[in-house]
């Protein structure tokens, strides 16, 4: 799997989503059939298929459950570390040419923040809710 393949399938899963197995667009799990209850109390109403994960949200939590994640908001490193990938000089260079990213050296702080805003577009593409405060 692509590192991003695998930045949206972690992302997506702590989400509550699953990616089908091209890991090109979410699609929400199957809800079990809604059937009349004989009680009359209505079943809960599934979650919307149609409904981005909050990638916000989701990383938040984590964060928190992993005593605070770093700064993964602008940092492709801390991201990747929060999310238990690798964040070594080659996986940002091969995350670089997945996301056909081409600014800065190799490893630059240029590069770094090229990364993550290409990160965050590709999780927006993907059927993610990014927030403008993470894009920009």
């Amino acid at each position: 799997m692509s590192i991003f393949g695998t930045i949206l399938s972690k992302i997506f899963s702590i989400g509550g989503t699953q990616l089908p197995p091209s890991g090109t667009s979410p699609v929400q799990s199957p809800a079990t059939p809604q059937h009349p209850i004989s009680s009359g109390a209505k079943p809960a109403e599934p979650a919307n298929p149609n409904q981005p994960v909050d990638v916000e949200k989701v990383l938040t939590e984590l964060a928190a459950k992993k005593g605070g994640g770093g700064n993964w908001q602008t940092s492709i490193v801390d991201l990747l570390k929060m999310l238990d990938l690798d964040s070594s000089l080659s996986a940002r260079k091969d995350l670089a040419k997945e996301l056909d990213v081409h600014a800065g050296a190799d490893g630059s702080a240029e590069q770094n923040i090229a990364l993550q805003k290409a990160v965050w577009k590709k999780l927006s593409e993907n059927g993610g809710h990014v927030p403008a405060s993470l894009r920009d």
